[in-house]
């Protein structure tokens, strides 16, 4: 119990994919003007990481390990197809508004990491949990990021008026220059609360870091231990 509680909160904070792991900085800055387009995103890729985690690691014993990353991305793109059907079925107006960025979660590269990390690795309840944990963690920065920006550049939260007309708002918070602004806030926030709670980790870029582990072997980590 302990262990999947574990493993689902692990992407809310300690291994955030925005604020901690950087991954998927794209989209978190280009659609992060409005909140809603923020928990759209967030939620569109909860479902593909979930989806794709669960089949990954059904698949795993069967996908032979040299076509391995095509067949992941294979079937991360069988479940953002389905989903950008669905989004342009039911929900036009966010499909307009996340744009490129919905069939771009094909090659988001928390998906594909998750993946290539956990899910190939993982039973397939731990890897619905590891993607509804970093789904979850993805979104909430998402909506953290649009709310902010949204509030402070265009006076508004959900298309709610928060601040009175009468005030100008801080339109720069809605440009491009203000997404990194707050994106940078936001990181510096969570490395402050790790510190507070003595819950820092040290995070290492050897071979269990490397999506390439596989077909080297550790043949690169060898060749610095030797120059070294």
């Amino acid at each position: 119990m302990k262990e999947n509680l574990k493993i689902l909160t692990n992407g809310l904070l300690k291994e955030n994919p925005s604020l901690r792991l950087v991954l998927g900085t794209c989209p978190t800055l280009a659609i992060t003007t409005l909140a809603f387009n923020g928990l759209g995103m967030g939620l569109a890729a909860t479902f593909v990481l979930i989806c794709s985690n669960m089949a990954i690691s059904a698949l795993r014993k069967v996908i032979p390990d040299k076509v391995r990353l095509p067949a992941y991305i294979t079937v991360i793109a069988t479940f953002v197809t389905i989903l950008q059907m669905v989004v342009k079925a039911f929900m036009p107006e966010l499909d307009a508004a996340l744009g490129i960025y919905l069939p771009l979660i094909v090659v988001n590269c928390i998906i594909l990491g998750r993946a290539e990390m956990f899910a190939s690795k993982h039973g397939v309840f731990a890897s619905a949990l590891d993607g509804l944990g970093m789904g979850l963690g993805f979104t909430l920065t998402l909506v953290c990021m649009g709310s902010i920006r949204e509030i402070l550049g265009a006076g508004t939260w959900f298309g709610m008026r928060i601040i009175p007309e009468s005030i100008d708002s801080m339109t720069v918070f809605i440009t491009p220059p203000g997404g990194f602004f707050v994106f940078g806030c936001l990181m510096a926030l969570v490395i402050y609360i790790e510190n507070k709670t003595n819950n820092r980790v040290k995070r290492s870029i050897g071979c269990e870091g490397c999506p390439s582990a596989g077909a080297c072997h550790g043949a690169c980590e060898s060749a610095k231990g030797g120059e070294a």
